[in-house]
């Protein structure tokens, strides 16, 4: 199940920095979540942080992307073992004398 914002949304700005996946962005006009990478937070927190926050509470689920916390969860994982290798491909090679070590 992954979340979305209506066009209740008031762009006060506080939740995409809680959102632990970065599915939150700022839309043409108000911010809009990707379903593709909401969690609902499974994996972070017990509960989705950007709902916590949103002074308007205009972050229902999606009807479009109904999901099972399973399914959830196994999104987390593709989610995170990405970032690990997109960390990785990013880290500068060992020193020449360090590799042999």
């Amino acid at each position: 199940m992954a979340l979305m914002i209506t066009d209740e949304c008031i762009n006060c700005d506080v939740c995409e920095p809680e959102c632990p996946n970065e599915a939150i962005f700022l839309g043409p006009e108000i911010y809009q979540i990707d379903p593709a990478r909401c969690t609902e937070c499974i994996g972070h927190f017990d509960e989705p942080q950007c709902v916590q926050v949103c002074p308007v509470a205009c972050i229902p689920i999606h009807p479009e992307h109904v999901e099972s916390r399973e399914t959830l969860w196994l999104k987390y994982q593709r989610l995170t073992a990405q970032a690990r290798a997109d960390a990785a491909a990013t880290l500068p090679p060992p020193a020449e004398g360090l590799a042999n070590s």
